[in-house]
């Protein structure tokens, strides 16, 4: 009766270490990435602070354009309202009425 054996081999460097070596570095790698790049955990909190901050932005000049919309709106011939011709013509021409006070501001110096 024949007995089959088998032989064993020591591991070689690249086995004991290399090759562990370099999967550690992958995984780190892509580890770091994860949290630290532009689309990780500190780039999503990065982008969602930056997101609330335009959304801020966005309303208020979306409610500075409905003003100027309803300012527009009282200017057009259709619709003309006499405060307002009475308002831009005074700031435009720098008029008063006589029985009004006008308070004079010094302009800003630059």
């Amino acid at each position: 009766m024949f007995v089959k054996t088998t032989r064993h081999r020591r591991k070689t460097l690249w086995q004991r270490l290399v090759a562990p070596t370099v999967a550690a570095l992958l995984v780190g790698y892509f580890a770091f990435h994860a949290l630290n790049g532009e689309l990780g955990l500190v780039g999503k909190a990065r982008l969602d602070h930056r997101y609330a901050k335009l959304q801020q932005e966005f309303a208020t000049l979306k409610a500075e354009r409905d003003e100027l919309l309803r300012k527009v709106v009282l200017l057009r011939p259709e619709s003309l309202d006499p405060d307002m011709i009475d308002e831009r013509a005074r700031a435009s021409l720098n008029l008063v009425h006589p029985n009004e006070l006008a308070i004079l501001r010094p302009s800003p110096r630059l």
